[in-house]
């Protein structure tokens, strides 16, 4: 099978390349390619954001979140993982064959890889990869993870979801117990020589498909139009509903908080907390504001939080507000 190089470490060009892939008419053969992402996670095409990430760990740590044009669940990817794209038309490329070749690439390294009922390949009962898929006209698009030597606590801090506090339409991830390939390679078996060695199990010694010069240009211009925007990342999380309660020094505050395609629409704060001025306006201030710590805090300089809750500070009050659990 004929391969593509894409050497990008950033999630929001390497989706674009994806679907730009799945979509281009220069690609008339099946191809396949190797690549990896900077800390990020990646939710599905019809996931809610809100109920898949928590997303201050996401601010506060640097973790990129990214929506891709496949379905399936939330997924930690960092430099330590390692993912495969097969592309092509239908009627040459399907999920059976692809899994198995992932499959047999690890077990030529002694892995001893299971493919599971759903859409995972297991070690000893533990997730070590996942496929999605889409279909595009007579095209298909299949992807997913090998898990080297992810981050397993990063992992399940950032896929933390707000459970309990969060009423939210969307569909929510199936998690899985997950293991490291690294655990089952040779001692000292590097990330390079794993990617080396499945590369030549899928390539045969086909060669590379060279692709058109403008290629890489439109598929940046499809990152930057599409998938790096919030309407992208957040528009498609379907409406999503907060309530919140918690002691401060200014006394107890509840919280109502709807958002709509990433986008804050309704905001109430109630209890009986004490505060100079009308929590009401606020609540105004808020309404319109994207629903991300930046933009909060932009607002919380125009009407400092301690205004309207005696002792609070902007740290608590965006704490508050994005608080996942």
């Amino acid at each position: 099978m004929r391969y593509l190089v894409n050497e990008s470490v950033n999630p929001h060009f390497n989706l674009a390349f994806d679907e730009y892939c799945l979509e281009s008419s220069a690609i008339d053969e099946p191809v396949f390619y190797l690549w990896r992402n900077a800390p990020s996670v990646i939710i599905g095409l019809n996931q809610n954001a809100y109920g898949e990430a928590d997303l201050r760990y996401l601010e506060e740590n640097g973790i990129i979140l990214a929506r891709r044009v496949t379905g399936g669940g939330a997924v930690y990817h960092d430099l330590s993982n390692l993912n495969y794209s097969f592309v092509g038309k239908s009627s040459e490329i399907d999920p059976a064959s692809c899994m198995t070749l992932i499959r047999d690439a690890l077990r030529s390294l002694g892995v001893p890889a299971q493919i599971s009922g759903r859409n995972d390949i297991l070690v000893d009962g533990l997730k070590v990869s996942g496929y999605a898929r889409r279909v595009w006209k007579d095209r298909t698009l299949i992807h997913g993870t090998l898990m080297y030597d992810v981050d397993l606590e990063a992992l399940r801090l950032a896929l933390g979801a707000p459970e309990g506090k969060l009423k939210a339409s969307g569909i929510a991830s199936v998690r899985s117990k997950v293991a490291n390939l690294k655990d089952y390679l040779p001692a000292g078996f590097s990330l390079m020589q794993m990617k080396e060695a499945i590369f030549g199990s899928l390539s045969g010694g086909d060669k590379q498909y060279v692709l058109p010069e403008s290629f890489v240009a439109e598929v940046a211009k499809l990152e930057k139009e599409k998938f790096s925007t919030p309407e992208w990342v957040f528009g498609r999380s379907p409406a999503t509903e907060f309530r919140r309660k918690r002691k401060f020094a200014c006394g107890t505050v509840e919280l109502f908080l709807s958002v709509k395609r990433g986008v804050i629409s309704e905001i109430h704060f109630g209890g009986d907390f004490i505060g100079s001025y009308s929590a009401l306006e606020l609540e105004e201030a808020l309404t319109g504001a994207e629903f991300e710590p930046s933009a909060l805090s932009s607002v919380l300089r125009l009407y400092p939080v301690s205004n309207y809750f005696d002792g609070m500070t902007q740290e608590e009050f965006v704490d508050f507000v994005l608080e996942p659990f």
